[in-house]
């Protein structure tokens, strides 16, 4: 399948490639060898870029190709997953967030440490570095590349990687967070007008008669709410799945959570989120929507990710074109720019400084920019394997459903319960890792479903519990943690007392709580609308 951009399209990927790198470059944080300004922008973002950067940053590969690939074979119940994220990005606002700003964290293991040992805090930070460069890092590449093969059919997918790290790198390891940030906020509002144009447009070609043919036939495409034995998302894979899926990508995620610790406040951090939340609930309109019109367009595409590509290639008018296809690349390129900082961070903070304790800010900053460098090298080589899998959305959901459950657990109990301790914590990590690694050999070896073949969202509340029991076992037999070390890191109801002493006076509009409500009812509305 091959297409000839014009030579305007062309003129506007170019370019857009260039400014990309050089605004980059100038938005560098000045003296960028201070270890908090180039791993955490300065902490001085206010919350709009904070929401936009965190926006283009979570439109993942994952997003983008993943769930309009899912959308085109199954219907809008993939958007679950973005809904029940919002509801748990405001729990986490609410709940989370003043903790982990309060307490200074360059990292979210960091905040493990703090709170338990650091014994937790290696096999956290380990795994995501793990995770970061085989799942996301490997993913994203693997996205931008399926898309521009499409333009570029004589380059392979390897190549086409190879050309993104390039230009990835060429901006985020220089200048570190600041200018993965800024250049976010650039990408971000572009992603958002590219994506309303080609809605726009799929809708105007008979999209938006065919969504209104199907909401009146009650078409299953078209239902949030889906029976039980529903192989997209059952609806009690929303209940019991999605959260603890959802809190581990927004709360316990290095790459989102870094830019977040970016706020000069935890009002401007809170207030971040939110405008994230409502930004994600646009996804069902400018993702969702445009990949079931894609399914009426073109029934028999070979490979079910490629619906959003062709739907830009086919529609997109000259120019317009060139500036959806430089917004696409701008989502994937984002939550690359952001791994590589996460990464970088999580190396240098929690190990590097760690086994060599007098470094200067300057060499650890010099670390990080050669550990995105071999973070890189490594997703690159990496992205042949993830094209096996049948879409990008299914092996992400894989991995994550083995890995986030007995984080979540840990995070959970120990900011709301003061009696979990440090060595149930790490035995309840050890525990989840242990039956993680017994069901993916099972499953490879000998071809064995430890849970049984059900949803992987009905298997996520079982490893959750698993490390949950460990936890509390283990705690309940141990000595209590010292209450004068961790008290700064449990929530009590004395905490929302001050937070409403403090709110006294503010008015309803510059309120977080009155914009938390505001969201979480946008989303029953959603909900409601399509259940």
């Amino acid at each position: 399948m091959e297409y000839n951009l014009g030579i305007t399209d062309i003129t506007v990927l170019v370019l857009y490639f260039i400014f990309i790198v050089w605004f980059g470059i100038r938005s560098s944080k000045k003296g960028s060898s201070s270890t908090k300004d180039y791993f955490l922008a300065g902490r001085n973002m206010t919350w709009p870029v904070i929401g936009f950067s965190l926006f283009a940053a979570s439109i993942s590969s994952t997003t983008l190709i993943g769930k309009s690939g899912d959308a085109y074979a199954t219907g809008i119940a993939v958007f679950n997953y973005d809904l029940v994220s919002v509801l748990v990005m405001v729990f986490f606002a609410l709940f989370f967030l003043p903790f982990y700003i309060k307490s200074g964290i360059f990292t979210i293991p960091e905040f493990l440490e703090k709170r338990f040992d650091k014994r937790s805090r290696y096999y956290f930070s380990f795994i995501t570095l793990i995770g970061a460069t085989f799942l996301d890092a490997a993913g994203a590449l693997y996205a931008a590349s399926l898309l521009m093969k499409l333009v570029f059919p004589s380059l392979s997918i390897l190549n086409l990687s190879v050309i993104f790290a390039l230009i990835v790198a060429a901006y985020t390891i220089p200048g570190g967070l600041s200018a993965a940030i800024k250049v976010d906020l650039i990408q971000g509002i572009l992603l958002l007008v590219g994506t309303f144009i080609l809605t726009f447009l799929a809708m105007n070609n008979g999209g938006l008669d065919y969504l209104k043919e199907l909401l009146l036939q009650e078409d299953t495409m078209m239902k949030l709410i889906r029976p039980l034995d529903d192989e997209s998302v059952p609806w009690l894979g929303m209940i019991v799945g999605i959260p603890i899926l959802g809190f581990y990508f927004w709360g316990n995620n290095q790459m989102l959570v870094q830019r977040v610790l970016t706020a000069k406040s935890i009002d401007h951090g809170r207030k971040g989120i939110l405008l994230v939340g409502f930004l994600t609930v646009s996804l069902i309109f400018i993702i969702i929507f445009p990949a079931i019109i894609g399914k009426k367009m073109y029934p028999d595409l070979p490979k079910n990710d490629m619906v959003y590509p062709k739907l830009v290639i086919e529609m997109m008018p000259t120019g317009l074109l060139g500036l959806m296809l430089a917004a696409m690349v701008a989502a994937l390129t984002s939550s690359l720019s952001a791994l590589l900082n996460s990464v970088a961070t999580l190396f240098t903070m929690d190990f590097y400084t760690k086994f060599k304790p007098n470094t200067s800010q300057k060499e650890q900053v010099y670390v990080g920019k050669i550990v995105s460098v071999i973070v890189l090298i490594l997703a690159v080589l990496w992205v042949p394997f993830v094209s096996k899998f049948d879409s990008l959305l299914k092996y992400y959901q894989e991995m994550l459903t083995y890995i986030a459950p007995p984080v979540v657990a840990v995070f959970f109990l120990g900011v709301f319960w003061k009696r979990i301790n440090k060595h149930g914590a790490f035995w309840g990590l050890m525990g989840g890792a242990f039956a993680a690694v017994v069901t993916v050999l099972l499953k490879v070896v000998g071809g064995i479903e430890l849970l049984g073949d059900i949803h992987f969202l009905l298997k996520v509340p079982f490893y959750f519990v698993f490390s949950a029991i460990i936890i509390v076992g283990v705690s309940l037999l141990s000595p209590p943690d010292s209450m004068e070390q961790i008290k700064g890191f449990i929530w009590t109801k004395a905490v929302f007392r001050e937070e409403t002493e403090e709110l006294k006076g503010v008015p309803f509009y510059k309120n977080f709580r009155v914009w938390s409500v505001v969201l979480v009812l946008f989303c029953f509305l959603v909900l409601y609308m399509y259940h």
